[in-house]
């Protein structure tokens, strides 16, 4: 451990949209905000290409180079920015204790934690290096890429069967891949992908390779039954097996759902420790969209302000 311990008003874990909108508040409030990156500087945006969605940004905008943007109205207003990664926290006493890169202490009065979730994937070499040229994790947010075309998505619960009925209204054919002989989704949600004329299931199958150099230009399926190969004639595919929140280091300390994703107060940002707040997508497991998590990140530095304000620390 480092002898150099230094103590901050405010601690921002992660650097996405909640993150970096959370810095420009804290920032403009005087609150003199540390921020420390994180694994991935910039969050899923960074591995998204188009964003077509966000308001303000009329001709679109690459995912990169928005948190670009949103990085540099942040160190205008003088966040601190740090490379780094929170390594372990200690939230017992009022002052939070946080260890980066498992050598470096700093103490906070008041932590905004941003640290976002991360798309869980196959883990096919194809799927990686087509990221973001027609392999997509967000039927939302990259669905209109791909309209009047035929795609695949691949999964079973009720994410998938929701993504799968929003594709079929953008798209010619939409194939679901279903590794089992039945959906995981609701009843309902099955009922709406059955009576959707587009979708085709296709059950008892896996997803072999996504064929294509420098976008996708088909999926190579596999009957896990009949072990029967055959190719999907498709221009997207789109991966929708779940999320996993990035927020193993806050398990012991801060109350999470059954998946991990960290629980506050209705209408606010709060947690179950006083002084923490969470925002963005370690907290939201249903919306996930830019927009919505750089709203909580608002949230949470004006919660932390005002966390502050009536701690008479200023």
């Amino acid at each position: 451990m480092s002898e150099t311990k230094e103590h901050v008003k405010c601690l921002i874990i992660g650097s996405g949209p909640a993150g970096y909108t959370a810095a420009i508040y804290a920032a403009r409030a005087d609150l003199k905000p540390v921020m420390i990156q994180g694994l991935q500087p910039g969050g899923q945006l960074t591995i998204t290409t188009d964003v077509e969605n966000y308001p303000g940004y009329p001709e679109g905008v690459q995912g990169p180079k928005m948190m670009e943007d949103f990085k540099a109205q942040a160190e205008r207003f003088g966040t601190d920015i740090r490379w780094g990664y929170v390594t372990s926290v200690d939230f017992t006493g009022p002052v939070h204790k946080i260890v980066i890169d498992e050598k470096t202490e700093i103490t906070a009065d008041s932590v905004i934690i941003a640290t976002g979730a991360s798309a869980k994937w196959l883990g096919l070499e194809s799927e990686n290096r087509l990221n973001g040229f027609g392999v997509s994790a967000c039927a939302v947010c990259d669905g209109f890429f791909f309209k009047g075309q035929d795609v695949a998505i691949v999964g079973a619960g009720d994410t998938a069967a929701e993504e799968a009925t929003y594709l079929a209204k953008l798209c010619k054919k939409v194939y679901m891949i279903v590794r089992r002989d039945e959906m995981r989704a609701s009843k309902a949600m099955q009922h709406r992908v059955e009576n959707t004329a587009n979708i085709e299931i296709l059950y008892n199958h896996e997803t072999k390779e996504v064929m294509g150099d420098k976008t996708v230009t088909g999926v190579k399926v596999v009957n896990n039954k009949s072990g029967e190969e055959k190719v999907l004639d498709v221009t997207g595919f789109f991966v929708a097996i779940g999320h996993q929140p990035n927020t193993d280091i806050f398990k012991s300390w801060i109350d999470m759902d059954e998946t991990g994703y960290l629980k506050t107060t209705p209408g606010s940002t709060k947690t179950n420790i006083p002084g923490v707040f969470a925002s963005g997508d370690a907290q939201d497991h249903i919306y996930r969209q830019a927009v919505t998590a750089a709203g909580t990140g608002c949230m949470a530095a004006i919660d932390a302000e005002r966390y502050l304000s009536d701690k008479g620390i200023h």
